[in-house]
């Protein structure tokens, strides 16, 4: 077996983690969310890769300096599925176990929404089923906690005021957030550095991305929200086990903000449980 260092697809070249594979156990692809890189996934590869598993954690279309595709509709939700499905087959991989947070939560939803016969089991961290994140925009406080989401519609002027002042408003925020400080570092130089783009360009997709992406969900899911998410209200978590037809379990944990990933020694033992449940 090859170990990857990168994939093609679509015309670009992603950056790629593959670790474990020598064990022959399932693969386990974990996405990463917003603002962050393949990085983000520091406490919880090393847990995955010791109970058997192939991590397969890419740097997903926008991050991958060899995949920043400057229009909006090149980060529709059906375009970031194919990068994750392109992954898989580089890697010789017929079914896998898809994690996602914040972002690659929701790219998570749309792989087991459009692709159920690929995916072994469906984790998200954070982010709520897509449906379930549209009606509490209507029915909650959601649309005042996602405000940013519309200001990054503005064309150019989000990445002028991420690049000021050498990204200290940013790295205020993001530390002000609860993220810790070595990802903060991470984020900025992600950000300052040619990234804030195609970052910005998942939400400025939204409009795009086809209504099949949003089905319901019939693969074993498990999502994990922290009930101290700033981003993210319970009105949503609470609604998506309305979207979920499979096998479903909610972890609610105590206390957690919106960087789950961060929160290995919480996480794991949950994630590692629920990969055991559903083998590929």
């Amino acid at each position: 077996m090859v170990t990857l260092l990168t994939f093609q697809h679509d015309g670009f070249s992603f950056d790629v983690d593959d670790t474990g594979g020598d064990s022959g156990g399932d693969a386990v692809v974990l996405l990463h969310g917003f603002p962050q890189t393949k990085a983000s996934w520091h406490a919880v590869t090393p847990a995955l890769v010791e109970a058997g598993y192939r991590v397969l954690a890419p740097d997903q279309r926008g991050y991958s300096p060899g995949a920043r595709p400057p229009g909006r509709r090149d980060y529709s939700l059906d375009k970031l599925v194919g990068d994750v499905l392109a992954l898989a087959d580089t890697a010789d991989v017929e079914r896998f176990h898809v994690v996602g947070h914040d972002w690659g939560g929701a790219v998570a939803w749309g792989l087991g929404a459009s692709a159920p016969e690929r995916v072994a089991s469906l984790t998200s961290l954070s982010t709520p089923h897509g449906r379930a994140m549209a009606t509490s925009m209507v029915t909650s406080l959601q649309l005042l906690k996602s405000w940013y989401m519309l200001a990054f519609q503005l064309p150019g002027l989000p990445e002028k005021l991420i690049g000021a002042g050498g990204g200290q408003r940013l790295r205020a925020q993001l530390r002000d957030s609860g993220l810790p400080p070595a990802q903060v570092d991470a984020s900025l130089e992600l950000m300052t550095s040619g990234g804030a783009r195609g970052a910005l360009n998942w939400y400025r997709a939204l409009p795009f991305s086809p209504p099949a992406m949003a089905a319901t969900i019939t693969v074993p899911t498990l999502y994990v929200y922290g009930d101290a998410d700033f981003a993210l209200g319970r009105k949503a978590a609470d609604l998506t086990a309305r979207h979920v037809t499979g096998p479903y379990q909610f972890e609610v944990m105590d206390g957690v903000g919106h960087w789950i990933p961060e929160e290995g020694e919480r996480l794991n033992p949950v994630l590692l449980a629920h990969l055991a449940l559903h083998p590929a």
